[in-house]
């Protein structure tokens, strides 16, 4: 096999071409943040940020590194001493599987914000992908994904889903019948204590 992973080809890309993406649900605290911004400028740039290159555009978009893509963009001295470059491993992926990459990327090292993740569950469903390839490929269980639809609240996510029947609801047959329950009027059960 001829595979070559893409950190052998880094190249320096200045930072104006680079963009962020829509769905990254990562985010890093303040303190965390410091740290990264410590980090790089003791060391420097140790790992190269991945990104998809879009020809007609003309920019790279972010896979994985957005926060550090961040610190140049908020430190004058990171960006100064870099020279307004950022070392850009390239990966020539569909939409869906960046997607996958950059959830991968994140779930390897920490943690991420819900509503954000369950954004990206909500966009992969209406690429059409199904819950095994999401399972699949971000490395969640079905109900991981069961949970993160129903934060997006959509029906849509859930019109492959098959549900039991704990219970059938009955039409209300105490309305044709006389002598239903006293009214509140004759003593009848909203009488009772609440506390009770």
């Amino acid at each position: 096999m001829n595979f070559k992973s893409p950190v052998y080809n880094v190249i320096a890309v200045p930072i104006e071409k680079i963009v962020p993406n829509t769905y990254n649900p990562n985010s890093i605290a303040p303190p965390e943040m410091k740290l990264l911004y410590d980090s790089i400028k003791e060391d420097g740039y140790t790992m190269p940020i991945v990104c998809y290159y879009v020809k007609p555009k003309d920019v790279y978009v972010i896979v994985d590194g957005f926060h550090r893509y961040r610190v140049m963009l908020d430190y004058p001295d990171i960006r100064e001493r870099e020279g307004g470059m950022l070392p850009v491993s390239v990966i020539d992926k569909s939409l869906e599987n960046r997607m996958a990459s950059t959830i991968r990327h994140n779930r390897a090292r920490g943690s991420h914000d819900v509503d954000l993740m369950s954004n990206i569950v909500k966009e992969l469903h209406e690429l059409g992908r199904s819950e095994a390839w999401i399972s699949k490929h971000l490395g969640m269980d079905k109900d991981e994904i069961l949970r993160l639809k129903q934060i997006t609240g959509l029906a849509a996510l859930f019109k492959d889903i098959k549900f039991g029947k704990a219970w059938v609801p009955i039409k209300d047959e105490e309305e044709n019948v006389q002598g239903a329950a006293p009214s509140n009027a004759e003593g009848g059960p909203d009488d009772a204590d609440p506390d009770k």
